[in-house]
């Protein structure tokens, strides 16, 4: 006898057997639910998601639309393939915005800019040496001679405390992380795709005639195919993936209207990103490579010593002479690993992982997604 906390009708429109199951409604999920109904219109699709809104980082992050710094591409460079991994993330947000739309992601392509402090003058030196080796190496990628330029002529009109150097990225922009999970959480109801929220999977059982996932509320769902994006949570399902959670924490002031940040802006190799919301408050985050070890976890929280490095940052650098009452606090967790490309491959039979966009992952996510569903969709 079938769960007896469900009733027929809640078996039959909700968690009766589809084609595909998806566990995350992140962005990677939705996007790869989204295009597999493009592919595949018949198919019945599922996606399965373990809070009330997405848990990972998508609806949690800054809402920065980069693709990298030159002290983050400077590190990058010695892990791997980086034009690959840049061009990813520049045709990832391309397909997001054709996905979602401008106007509606409030996509503002305001650029993004580094900033190093006086005590940083090596460091900034280094990266102002590599300028020409950036564009020239990133040209075939942006289609523009030019993406990055010195303008710390222009640093004094930010009124940052003790910054001598601003490198700015001409072509990187901020969203509102927000308003996309929203769009695209009801484009995927609007494809016929029901988004189950509060439907923890426990484990994925696989047989000849497909997979059962156990969920935490006792239901079952039967999948031909399963599709694995929760990021930094994936090994809770599969163990042997290659990823390692990295929590970041934010915090967001009262509205400043006095203070006019037009940007985003990037600090210390990237670890640290702030901006100014159209509300006129400030939001920085950051600081997780202050302790990488009690960082590495996938429980929500804040901690003591990255809260008061925020606030230091906060009052010393980004609005000198201000004081502002701090009043949002919230922390979210993305997926690492030792190499930069995602992981988008079949881990077990029936089972694709499409996790570890390593802190890019608006860059990345939507081209994540579609690299997905082109795989599912062929079996």
């Amino acid at each position: 006898m079938r769960n007896s906390a469900l009733s027929y009708w809640e078996h039959q429109s909700f968690f009766g057997p589809t084609e595909v199951a998806i566990i995350g409604a992140g962005l990677v999920g939705l996007t790869a639910a989204l295009y597999l109904k493009q592919l595949r219109p018949t198919w019945r699709v599922v996606v399965l998601e373990r809070g009330a809104l997405p848990s990972g980082a998508s609806t949690k992050n800054a809402g920065f639309a980069c693709f990298g710094s030159i002290s983050e591409l400077i590190e990058q460079e010695k892990r791997g393939d980086l034009l690959a991994v840049v061009a990813a993330r520049w045709a990832g947000l391309a397909r997001l915005r054709e996905l979602v739309g401008d106007a509606t992601l409030d996509y503002q392509p305001v650029g993004g800019y580094e900033l190093f402090r006086h005590e940083e003058a090596t460091l900034a030196a280094e990266c102002r040496d590599k300028i020409d080796y950036f564009n020239a190496l990133l040209a075939p990628v942006i289609s523009q001679v030019r993406t990055f330029r010195d303008v710390s002529s222009e640093a004094g009109r930010y009124g940052f405390g003790g910054v001598g150097t601003l490198l700015q990225n001409e072509h990187e922009g901020s969203l509102d992380t927000g308003r996309m999970m929203r769009a695209l959480l009801a484009r995927a109801w609007a494809a016929d795709v029901p988004v189950l929220t509060n439907c923890a999977v426990e484990s994925i059982e696989t047989s000849a005639n497909g997979h059962r996932l156990r969920l935490a509320n006792g239901a079952v769902v039967e999948a031909g195919q399963v599709l694995l994006a929760t990021n930094a949570f994936a090994t809770e399902l599969l163990p042997e993936l290659a990823v390692t959670p990295g929590r970041g924490q934010v915090l967001v002031t009262e509205p400043l209207p006095e203070v006019h940040l037009t940007g985003t802006f990037h600090y210390d190799h990237g670890y640290a990103y702030f901006r100014q919301l159209p509300d006129h408050r400030i939001l920085l985050g950051g600081g997780r490579n202050l302790d990488f070890g009690a960082e590495e976890t996938t429980e929500a929280g804040l901690t003591a010593p990255v809260q008061a490095y925020l606030e230091t940052l906060l009052r010393e650098v980004v609005v000198p002479g201000h004081q502002p009452r701090i009043d949002y606090r919230w922390s979210g967790v993305m997926g690492f690993g030792p190499a930069l490309a995602p992981i988008i491959d079949w881990v077990r039979p029936g089972v694709l992982a499409a996790v570890r966009c390593n802190g890019m992952g608006v860059a990345l996510g939507a081209g994540t997604g579609w690299q997905a569903a082109m795989k599912l969709a062929v079996g």
